[in-house]
């Protein structure tokens, strides 16, 4: 816990209707590290002011855009110190742009923006703000996918040979971007979205944590990204062979068409002496099977874990720690980045190019039917 005041926080986005806005929220003050001040959480006034009354933000806080809320809180005395951006995709980067122009720190919701172009040109401007940039990658932030990380580099699993990351959801297996549901239309709309549906929305989580937790980058994909339910605009089934630049073979399944799934993300990396499982449904357990051994089941809040584990472990064994607090850690972890502690495990700008290549490179490839690319922008 930090002796210093809350950091002061403005958010875009997040208003009625939202989903992640609330999490976003209530991830940030979690731990009294930040405090949310200020805010434009709607278009609609109305929406506007109803955010702000029902999170106790001050009505002289509430903004019509973000332009006029920078402008006003570096007038300000007690003007914010960061922007959080909950925002459909194709807003982040101008938001994020200002703030970080404006001085402020940022953290986004992924992907980092609406096109690969765009994440580069966000990089630069991060480069020359000296100022911070995060991204909610949010399951990098549970103590058991840490916890697989420091083993994998740890090489308790030998070198990694093969990983295999799902992430399937069944919620769009009807076309609900027809039928008013806010969250599928703009989804589902290349204009707010970008050129990614499944594979920008869950696909770059799988992407992320796959190299997470192996600590090891994907050179090569051969992506097969598919649009099943007739008419959307965008894919909702993705299937993508992976190869890291350390050897290892690697499937990425990404789905919102897998019709009785609810938020399957599940990640195993094999290596020459076993392999580690762990999935998101349940979060606290982590699976380890050993080829001439035992299999272990580590649960999280033990005191054999080891320090990354432990650092964002907040209650003893056998309490569930769940989505917000995974979140919440992530948000704790970027307080410690501005106040010049260690935050590294937060994700960067860097990991937002890499997203975005991703997306990106996989529809490119799969559409074109070109097997076998390598995956570019990520600066190398």
């Amino acid at each position: 816990m930090s002796d210093s005041a809350p950091l002061r926080l403005a958010m875009v986005g997040g208003g009625p209707g939202s989903f992640i806005g609330p999490v976003h929220r209530m991830a940030a003050e979690l731990d009294d590290r930040i405090r949310l001040v200020a805010g434009v959480f709607s278009r609609d006034p109305g929406k506007n002011a109803i955010a702000a009354d029902s999170w106790g933000v001050a009505r002289d806080r509430v903004y019509p855009d973000h332009h006029a809320m920078f402008a006003a809180e570096r007038a300000r005395d007690d003007g914010v110190d960061l922007v959080s951006v909950v925002t459909p995709n194709h807003l982040h980067f101008d938001v994020a742009a200002a703030a970080l122009r404006g001085g402020l720190h940022v953290i986004s919701d992924k992907p980092a923006t609406l096109n690969l172009a765009q994440a580069r040109d966000l990089a630069n401007i991060v480069a020359a703000s000296g100022k911070r940039y995060g991204l909610t990658y949010t399951y990098t932030g549970y103590p058991m996918v840490r916890e697989a990380r420091e083993i994998v580099t740890r090489g308790d699993l030998g070198r990694v040979r093969k990983v295999v990351v799902e992430y399937s959801q069944g919620w769009l297996s009807r076309p609900l971007e027809r039928e008013g549901n806010k969250q599928a239309d703009w989804r589902s709309d290349p204009a707010q979205s970008g050129v990614g549906g499944c594979i920008g929305d869950i696909g770059v989580h799988a992407f992320n944590i796959a190299e997470f937790i192996t600590g090891d980058r994907v050179g090569r994909l051969c992506a097969d990204v598919a649009t099943v339910v007739p008419g959307r605009s965008l894919d909702d089934d993705c299937n993508v062979l992976l190869r890291f630049d350390g050897g290892a073979r690697g499937v990425l399944i990404a789905s919102q068409i897998s019709a009785g799934a609810r938020n399957g993300l599940k990640i195993s990396v094999y290596g020459e002496k076993g392999g580690l499982t762990w999935g998101h449904e349940r979060p606290n357990e982590l699976i380890l099977d050993w080829l001439d051994g035992p299999s272990h089941v580590l649960h999280a809040g033990s005191g054999y874990l080891g320090a990354a584990a432990r650092a964002v472990t907040r209650l003893p064994t056998g309490h569930p720690e769940g989505f917000i607090e995974a979140f919440a850690n992530i948000y704790r972890d970027f307080a410690d980045a501005i106040e010049g502690r260690d935050g590294g495990l937060v994700p960067d700008i860097a990991e937002g190019v890499r997203g975005m290549a991703f997306v990106e490179r996989a529809v490119a490839a799969s559409r074109a039917d070109s097997g076998w690319v390598t995956l570019e922008g990520e600066g190398r």
